[in-house]
């Protein structure tokens, strides 16, 4: 086994595989330490106000507008001018930091890719210290992949490269600082920044990143004061880091304007992240009998509640001259059914079409086979334009009671039941293999869409009106009825289906979806496992 040097305070229980002390070099992992040792507190008092936040939620408030911030929401500002390789990304791509993936993202012809330690990714030991390994490599287009008789390698033309790190509630628990565990968002941010920040603005580009899961603005600032005392430690000019946000939490959207303004030297605009937004809204008003979302497949970008996000995104985002970046299209080609494939792919047609008429600058898809599609939506809009900052919305008025008109409520199915199920165990089975980006009934899965799966199937089951179409109501019996019977179909369709790990799945959704306790996020748990 490979040995490396660790500063002191610093403890590394994860194997050194050969290749590794490429990575984790003493100056490198310095940089982790100064970091943790700043920030550290400052996330676990912000992890708290999470918790009393969500408490009070549960006992009838309902999120508004801050009015202690109203100045900054009246304000006249601008972020900060974004860079040239920032300008146009009307379509992003995104995945994994898996090699081969890296390599086809890079390739697929999308403006951007964003490489994900996060949800499209099980952030075990390997994969977190690969995938820094993998971006090492694409950084300096060294990167490439012999498998099965192929070659992988980068074209002359690639994405531009943005990369998520782990959001703040995701702990590394493989690097202890000072005897407790350092935060994954930090680990994997200050790894990348080290060995590739000044590479790539040597190329031309510079380092650019995708920030999750964040509920407040405060949690935004703790990001921007990382970014400042980084860009420091590293001897680079202040404002070389830029950041998109993810709105993915009902409560982050009631506070876009402040985002946009703490990170305003950094910010590179905000995502709708669909998705982490659908888990938000059921996960913060879980306790809310009168509070019920239909199935899965029904609630959709035109939702009541999830259209006047989207609009208000839009002219936050552009007022401050932001890019404003649509949301994921799930779905993937369908090989072997024409017909279906060509309803999967009018769906991503009309996803992309409503979003480039709306305003925004681009919108992401989680498969190569779509980049083509999605770029002729936004071209017919945007023409040869990169983006369409310049289209402000002054017509659009978002109201707090606008953001939290939560429909339809139904119809909630039998089939939506199961579905729920069926994804459910299915992506846990393939995550707790070590993959964290599964297609699963031609759309392709990550954590905040099997989030919604658990989530729904647990406020069914309190909610009064958590009933069936047919009348029964969804109890936590019926669930467990369910449960073999679906596992049964996962192990018999799912490939490597009759794995080990799809039965403790099982388990575990059950679990998570009966359990009178809701877990905040089914990864936490699972985490342990690995």
């Amino acid at each position: 086994m490979t040995t490396i040097n660790v500063p002191a305070g610093m403890q590394i229980t994860g194997e050194i595989k050969p290749g590794y002390e490429q990575i984790l070099t003493p100056d490198a992992l310095a940089l982790v330490v100064k970091l943790s040792r700043a920030f550290e507190s400052r996330r676990q008092e912000l992890l708290a106000v999470r918790v009393e936040r969500a408490k009070r939620l549960d006992a009838g408030e309902r999120p508004d507008f801050l009015p202690e911030t109203a100045h900054i929401r009246n304000g006249d500002w601008k972020i900060a001018p974004i860079p040239k390789a920032l300008e146009c990304r009307r379509v992003e791509i995104t995945g994994p930091v898996e090699r081969k993936m890296v390599i086809n993202a890079f390739n697929s012809g999308a403006d951007s890719y964003m490489t994900d330690f996060e949800d499209s990714n099980t952030p075990n030991w390997d994969n977190q210290i690969t995938g820094q390994i993998n971006m090492f490599d694409a950084v300096r287009r060294t990167i490439s992949l012999e498998q099965n008789g192929k070659s992988y390698k980068l074209n002359d033309k690639i994405a531009t490269l943005v990369v998520r790190p782990r959001g703040w509630h995701l702990d590394e628990k493989h690097v202890l600082v000072d005897g407790k565990r350092i935060s994954g968002g930090i680990f994997d941010f200050a790894l990348f920044m080290f060995h590739n920040a000044k590479e790539q603005l040597a190329r031309g580009a510079g380092p650019y990143f995708y920030l999750p899961k964040m509920e407040s603005h405060l949690e935004a600032r703790l990001w921007n004061d990382i970014f400042v005392m980084t860009q420091n430690e590293l001897g680079l000019a202040q404002g070389t880091i830029k950041a998109t946000v993810l709105i993915e939490t009902i409560l982050a959207a009631f506070e876009m304007d402040e985002i946009l303004y703490e990170l305003r030297e950094h910010s590179s605009g905000l995502n709708a992240g669909r998705w982490d937004y659908i888990f938000s809204c059921i996960k913060k008003f879980k306790l809310d009998k009168d509070f019920c979302l239909a199935d899965r497949a029904k609630v959709t970008m035109t939702s009541p509640f999830m259209r006047a996000y989207a609009l208000l995104l839009l002219k936050t985002c552009h007022k401050r001259n932001a890019p404003a970046i649509g949301g994921m299209a799930a779905l993937i080609p369908i090989k072997n059914d024409p017909e279906k494939n060509e309803v999967a792919m009018g769906g991503v047609r009309n996803d992309k079409a409503r979003d480039a008429t709306d305003g925004y600058d681009g919108g992401w898809v989680a498969h190569p086979g779509l980049v083509d599609l999605a770029m002729a939506e936004f071209k017919k809009v945007l023409g040869d334009k990169p983006n369409q900052i310049d289209k402000q919305r002054p017509d659009v008025n978002v109201t707090a009671a606008e953001l939290l008109d939560f429909k339809p409520e139904t119809p909630i199915t039998e089939a939506g039941l199961r579905y729920n199920i069926n994804v459910g165990i299915h992506y846990l089975g393939s995550w707790l293999a070590g993959n964290g980006c599964v297609p699963i009934h031609n759309l392709m899965e990550d954590a905040a869409t099997a989030e919604i799966s658990r989530s729904q199937v647990w406020q069914w089951i309190r909610s009064t009106k958590g009933v069936l179409e047919d009348g029964r109501k969804v109890t936590a019996e019926m669930v467990r009825a369910m449960i073999p019977e679906e596992l049964a179909k996962v192990q018999r369709d799912a490939p490597g289906g009759e794995g080990p790990t799809y039965p403790r799945a099982a388990q575990i959704f059950e679990e998570m979806s009966t359990s009178e306790s809701f877990a905040e996020f089914l990864t936490l748990p699972l985490y342990e496992e690995i």
